[in-house]
């Protein structure tokens, strides 16, 4: 098995694509070892000293380390994910809510603002999370409010540095030319 790995525009999260599928359906972002428990996978990366995150996304693993250096965790890293792909044993196990943490945070949004919402909802599917999924992260709508976009990030874009740049300079531009009302994007 092969794993090719991508550096992502937070210089703390590296993206790892084992050449096979790893999560059908919604991405999942891990940021606590408890909250890793349902993946047999993502808990075995937080048994890496060091490793602070774990996003999984339908073809790559992003991880999230605190201040060690790539090269003295990057071939656990590596290690594990190869171990658990040969083992056979599922990513996600069997029974777990597998959208447990995304119910965490209801949208929010006024009645008649949804029409406007499923716009929103549907520029970002389409022309965002696509994008953000290629710098090993996505973006997740959370409420609208008063020309306030309201927007979850994760995976590498969580603590990026460019996140902020992302959100104004992208983001919010492309939704306020595509969708009138929309005044600004705030991260959640």
């Amino acid at each position: 098995m092969f794993i090719q790995t991508e550096a992502t525009p937070n210089p703390a999260t590296l993206k790892f694509l084992p050449g096979r599928d790893v999560l059908v359906g919604e991405p999942r972002d891990f940021r606590t070892a408890e909250a890793a428990d349902m993946s047999p996978l993502a808990a075995s990366l937080f048994g890496i000293s060091g490793v602070t995150g774990v996003f999984l996304g339908s073809d790559f693993i992003s991880v999230t380390k605190d201040e060690t250096n790539w090269p003295h965790i990057k071939p656990a890293i590596l290690g594990v994910i190869m171990d658990h792909f040969l083992s056979g044993k599922p990513v996600i196990s069997e029974g777990a809510d597998a959208f447990d943490d995304l119910s965490a945070g209801e949208e929010f949004f006024e009645e008649e603002d949804k029409e406007m919402v499923e716009v929103i909802k549907e520029l970002l599917a389409t022309r965002v999370r696509p994008a953000v999924a290629m710098d090993g992260g996505d973006i997740i709508f959370r409420g609208y409010k008063e020309g306030t976009v309201f927007l979850h990030m994760q995976g590498a874009c969580s603590g990026c540095p460019s996140s902020t740049a992302t959100l104004k300079s992208g983001i919010e531009n492309l939704l306020r030319h595509f969708v009138p009302g929309v005044e600004s994007v705030q991260q959640v």
